[in-house]
């Protein structure tokens, strides 16, 4: 009897025919956590690359002219929408704000528009190398609540935001009857 057990387990432990198939089946679960991993970290970078275009584009559009009207306003916040595509724009919030600088260096929000946010207003605290006495800026904003498809349930909601200031490039636009300078 134990004659025959060592046999069974000599053939047993020279057997190399399923060998593969253990390494597979402990390897493959590693391995599909990876893949799915890195393709949730890619759409993430990518919907925060979208974020950050959007805070570009919309203070850079308003920079552009000297005179936004309502309609035209419509138009940059609507083509804001479009580049965060193929991301649902429900979850996006976008901001432009002209910004008036005295020569104390006081910044003082002039106007604000939103999509889906609040607008700003009274004071606001610029980088200290913003902040050169009279003159005006926009600031562009987007913010934009990325929810992940699988690491929904590790990460839960990601805050992505990104803000962008731009200098006029003839004058401080007019929205509204609104001037930004004082």
């Amino acid at each position: 009897m134990i004659r025959r057990m060592r046999q069974t387990l000599k053939r047993f432990t020279g057997d190399r025919r399923g060998v593969s198939a253990v390494e597979f089946a402990l390897l493959a679960p590693l391995m599909i956590t990876l893949y799915v991993g890195c393709a949730e970290v890619s759409d993430a970078v990518s919907a925060d690359r979208k974020v950050s275009l959007t805070a570009a584009a919309v203070a850079n559009l308003a920079a552009q002219v000297t005179t936004i009207s309502s309609t035209d306003m419509t138009n940059i916040l609507a083509a804001a929408s479009a580049i965060i595509a193929p991301y649902s724009t429900s979850q996006l919030t976008i901001t432009l704000s002209c910004i008036n600088i005295d020569a104390n260096k006081n910044a003082t929000v002039k106007w604000s528009v939103t999509s889906g946010g609040t607008a700003r207003s009274g004071t606001i605290t610029l980088p200290t190398a913003l902040a050169v006495a009279n003159s005006q800026l926009l600031l562009g904003e987007a913010t934009y609540q990325y929810r992940p498809t699988v690491g929904y349930t590790v990460t839960g909601t990601l805050n992505l935001s990104d803000r962008m200031y731009m200098s006029p490039r003839i004058t401080a636009p007019v929205y509204n009857s609104t001037a930004c300078s004082s």
